[in-house]
């Protein structure tokens, strides 16, 4: 098995902007702890950035400060950084070029958030055929309320992981990814 792990989306906007990551707790020190053991074992990493296509946009704006990566994201090694406009990281990048280049079978998912980038990417990933390991615990959601409805950060994270686990993903804990990568 050949795996590289996706960490997707881990930005400021997710901290100190309009939409905050609320559950579960400790997701970025899994987050980071998961990038830090990736690059002890040589597991190569793309740490991938989302933007708006709108210039304007109140949220994800390229290059505003919100658009930033988490210091301590930006601050690790990565082997790829994949910019990207929309909730796949598939779509319209050269992700699938590179896990070609490195000959990955598997991708780990980890970041943000769950219920969109996430679950997004990792369908794509399983569509093209690769196996699919989804971090329960370096994924990471909030609350959300529209006119569909509403849904808790855990509610929503919950739901997501099952939908994940029934068909497309091994949903797994950072402690059972870090054995297999030891």
């Amino acid at each position: 098995m050949s795996r590289a792990l996706l960490v997707i989306d881990v930005q400021r906007e997710y901290f100190d902007g309009a939409l905050p990551i609320t559950h579960p707790a400790g997701h970025l020190e899994r987050i980071l702890q998961v990038m830090d053991e990736a690059a002890k074992a040589s597991v190569p990493t793309a740490v991938v950035r989302h933007h708006q296509a709108d210039p304007e946009s109140p949220i994800f704006r390229l290059n505003s400060d919100m658009w930033q990566l988490h210091k301590e994201v930006e601050e690790r090694p990565r082997d790829l950084l994949i910019d990207k406009q929309l909730p796949g990281t598939f779509t319209g990048t050269d992700l699938g070029e590179w896990l070609t280049l490195i000959g990955a079978d598997t991708v780990c998912i980890a970041g943000y958030m769950t219920h969109m980038c996430c679950d997004t990417t990792a369908r794509q990933a399983f569509h093209r055929g690769y196996k699919v390991e989804f971090l329960k615990d370096a994924t990471g959601t909030l609350n959300v309320e529209n006119e569909a409805g509403s849904a808790t950060a855990e509610e929503l994270q919950n739901s997501i992981l099952v939908a994940q686990q029934m068909f497309i993903s091994e949903v797994i804990g950072t402690d059972d990814w870090l054995q297999r990568i030891a």
